[in-house]
């Protein structure tokens, strides 16, 4: 066991900080998806889906791969998956595997067509706009940084019941 229980609590400067990165986060994030919902009918996992499958080859992917991609639980993906195709978004194919295939459809690729550009434009303009290049490549290497860390975390002694699908 690791001793980030012991260690210090962040100092003024650190706390301001993170706050401020936790506040900017769920702000934009909120105010994005609620674009989504409002102008297309998506939520964000449905969009996230979305993206996932159309830029995979022929539009397919099984869902162990999918739940790799955006790091959900197996009954989380399961559920969102059924209602995405009640909806007509994506279909189950059969395949030679013991899983099916989950398949972006006609209805799928229109709705990812028609609200990705607005999307990006969006994440442009109040993300990578307001950053700018040279602060857009720090706050990149960073993020590396941080992922680099918790993957090292997981692999070495994150524990088990923790770790999820790291």
């Amino acid at each position: 066991m690791d001793d980030v229980g012991k260690g210090p609590w962040l100092d003024d400067d650190e706390q301001t900080a993170w706050r401020s990165y936790l506040l900017m986060n769920k702000t934009l994030t909120t105010h994005l998806e609620r674009h989504l919902q409002r102008e297309f009918g998506l939520s964000s996992s449905d969009f996230e889906i979305l993206v996932n499958l159309s830029e995979a080859e022929h539009g397919r992917m099984r869902a162990f791969e999918l739940g790799r991609a955006t790091q959900w639980e197996k009954s989380r993906m399961s559920h969102h998956l059924s209602r995405m195709e009640k909806r007509g978004l994506i279909r189950k194919e059969s395949c030679d595997s013991r899983y099916p295939e989950i398949v972006i459809t006609e209805e799928g690729l229109a709705a990812i067509k028609a609200c990705a550009p607005v999307h990006a434009a969006r994440v442009r303009q109040f993300f990578v706009d307001v950053l700018g290049p040279d602060r857009m490549i720090a706050l990149g290497e960073a993020s590396d940084e941080i992922v680099a860390t918790i993957d090292k975390h997981c692999e070495t002694d994150c524990p088990p019941e923790v770790r999820g699908p790291c």
